[in-house]
């Protein structure tokens, strides 16, 4: 799996907050994700794909609302002015925090699955899964660290994990020291364990935090 920059391909890095798509033909992106356009462009509602999909969407709350864009040009995408991270996947799979989706190829397939080992103990915990041979575009908040799960047991706390090699093992490790807060999550307590070959991309931050209101 390459992390794209030195690839050929029509996903580029304009700047480390910035997508460039050289398209011809179409693409999913992030809905209102598109910053500016030249040339020919339709864009369309994609929904989620299927009564399947949209079922799966709507019990699991996973995923973010995608868009499709047709045509041929230069099409420029980002989100909040997030860190975005470019891989490009050969027959093979790619776990994913919807929520850190910024684009990917049309052609590549997308289902939204439990993540394994993290049953219901662990809040049932769903992921999307994208297959196959093209490009995705990840965002994430500040810039990421990539861990090789290969070389030593990892673990990351549990919305910390942008993004994971689906052939990894998954663990749920629960810290009953709840108190002690040695992750970044300062409620759930959770941390994801990962084993076999693969990486681990993880973000500097869970996200911009949300006021409380004052009133």
């Amino acid at each position: 799996m390459d992390q794209g920059q030195q690839l050929p391909g029509h996903f580029a890095l304009q700047n480390s907050k910035m997508l460039r798509i050289h398209l011809n033909g179409d693409v999913l992106a992030r809905q209102g994700s598109m910053v500016a356009f030249q040339g020919q462009m339709e864009f369309d509602y994609e929904g989620s794909g299927g009564i399947g999909k949209f079922m799966k969407k709507a019990l699991t709350g996973e995923g973010v609302p995608t868009m499709r864009v047709k045509g041929q040009g230069l099409l420029f995408v980002a989100n909040d002015a997030d860190d975005i991270h470019l891989f490009y996947l050969e027959n093979e799979g790619l776990t994913v925090n919807g929520a850190n989706i910024l684009a990917y190829d049309a052609h590549l397939q997308s289902d939204i699955q439990r993540v394994q080992g993290a049953g219901i103990a662990a809040g049932g915990l769903f992921n999307t899964t994208l297959t196959g041979t093209g490009w995705v575009a990840l965002t994430t908040h500040g810039t990421p660290v990539m861990l090789d799960a290969g070389r030593a047991p990892t673990f990351v706390d549990g919305q910390s994990a942008v993004a994971w090699s689906t052939g990894l093992q998954v663990g749920v490790n629960r810290t009953f020291k709840a108190g002690a807060l040695i992750g970044r999550g300062s409620g759930e307590a959770m941390q994801l364990a990962f084993q076999g070959q693969g990486f681990v991309l993880v973000q500097a931050s869970e996200g911009p935090t949300v006021a409380p209101h004052t009133h």
